[in-house]
């Protein structure tokens, strides 16, 4: 029996694909191992996203490729820099044994199998399978990919371009997943997509996310429901209705705007403006109380102006998002941003950012002590590293995006990791929460 190994990089949507390829390599008898030193084979499923996740992956393939001097056999490169750069890695990594690309999974097995010299029946699924997924999120928590790729084309974005147009899965498919992680204990259930709200719209005609989501709160079983990247413009009435009226869905709305100047956002080819943005961002904290607002902007797009910065700035202020998440723009190969002149210098990109991230830490803040002295249900999923706190979430936390809570840990006796427990908070550190357990 041989040893492999994985290694993820990127967003979650590529974690969901590493979890079906470690789903097909445990159903063919490999054994799964954490540790590199103890791999006969190394999967690196990679990010092509932006810069300095391209050079995070060539990194991660060169440090893995050192086991190669050991025990390792096989390097197999996957994923989005694969897909995008395949040739000319072939010429760069000769470490590699093995390239499969986002089109390849389809195939997965069939590619896999003659590599590495595998027999090969007819009846054998050799396509990447939802339902064969190993889940690495813990025990509790797991990640619903409700669609494939991209249709929007903003101007920056290689994503389209990488993973192809937006397909939506069968909401029957999805559901039957759904069942299946609720059986194996599932009881957070984290539905993405590169543009969630456009869910359906392919092969129903119609948005679908909310139906979907009302849907997968009748499994009994399913605690908290979240849904990650919904695009402003395409927030409908019914989905906040969904999302206000149903217990189990998170009051929580992950809504990328990009930018607030009139001009960046059609640069960007974006599809809301300020007015509109700023309609929804009222409405969502009319319509449902205690909404946590997380967004994501982008700095320095070409010929983005001090005043159209600015404009951006004192909007942030103003909007006070609970979490927001900065980017300096990259010039991505092949897309149209990248042809634009007034192409705007790192320092000033850096400068950008850092004051972005300066006022947010303030609001966060701000916006954070207002829970002290609330009462939470928290998801318990780990130690801290001297054993003195447990750490955990609330509804208003994603896994690896936003904060946590710290709770003291009072009786060692009892083990509370993977338990939903009522916990209030008492104090704030940073973009965190310290809370009590109450009894």
């Amino acid at each position: 029996m041989l040893n492999i190994g994985f290694v993820s990089l990127g967003c979650s949507k590529n974690l969901v694909d590493t979890e079906m390829m470690i789903g097909a390599f445990k159903k063919h008898k490999f054994n799964i191992v954490n540790n590199p030193k103890q791999a006969d084979i190394i999967v690196i499923n990679t990010c092509g996203f932006i810069e300095s996740a391209k050079q995070e992956a060539i990194n991660t393939i060169l440090e893995m490729a050192e086991y190669k001097k050991q025990k390792c056999k096989y390097l197999i490169a996957t994923g989005c820099l694969v897909q995008r750069y395949k040739e000319e890695l072939k010429k760069e990594l000769p470490e590699i044994d093995l390239f499969v690309t986002c089109n390849d999974y389809e195939e997965f097995w069939k590619i896999v199998s003659k590599k590495l010299n595998l027999e090969l029946n007819n009846k054998e699924k050799i396509q990447l399978d939802f339902m064969d997924r190993v889940i690495t999120t813990g025990d509790k928590t797991a990640y619903l990919k409700i669609a494939e790729g991209c249709s929007n084309r903003c101007t920056y974005c290689s994503i389209p371009k990488i993973r192809g147009p937006f397909v939506s899965r069968k909401m029957e498919d999805i559901l039957e997943e759904a069942q299946k992680l609720a059986k194996e204990g599932i009881e957070e259930v984290i539905v993405i997509a590169q543009d969630t709200t456009k869910y359906g719209m392919d092969i129903y005609n119609k948005p679908m996310l909310a139906k979907l989501l009302s849907e997968i709160s009748k499994i009994n079983s399913i605690k908290w429901i979240r849904f990650l990247y919904v695009y402003p413009e395409t927030i409908t009435d019914e989905l906040i209705d969904v999302v206000k009226n149903n217990s189990k869905i998170c009051k929580y709305f992950d809504i990328p705007i990009q930018h607030i100047n009139n001009r960046i956002l059609k640069r960007m080819n974006r599809k809301s403006d300020k007015k509109s943005i700023e309609e929804l961002i009222q409405k969502l904290k009319k319509q449902i109380p205690n909404v946590i607002l997380r967004t994501t902007v982008i700095v320095g797009f070409p010929g983005e102006t001090n005043e159209e910065f600015e404009e951006l700035h004192n909007f942030i202020k103003k909007a006070k998002f609970n979490k927001l998440g900065a980017f300096m723009y990259s010039k991505e190969d092949e897309t149209p941003a990248a042809k634009l002149p007034e192409q705007i210098h790192h320092s000033t990109k850096k400068s950008r950012y850092n004051k972005i991230m300066k006022s947010q830490l303030e609001i966060s803040k701000e916006e954070l002590e207002k829970h002290i002295g609330k009462e939470y249900e928290i998801l318990i999923e780990s130690k801290s590293l001297n054993n003195k706190y447990y750490i955990g979430r609330t509804y208003m936390d994603v896994p690896d995006m936003d904060g946590v809570v710290f709770i003291e840990i009072e009786d060692k006796n009892v083990d509370l990791i993977g338990k939903f427990v009522k916990c209030k908070i008492i104090s704030v550190k940073d973009y965190d929460l310290i809370g009590k357990i109450i009894k």
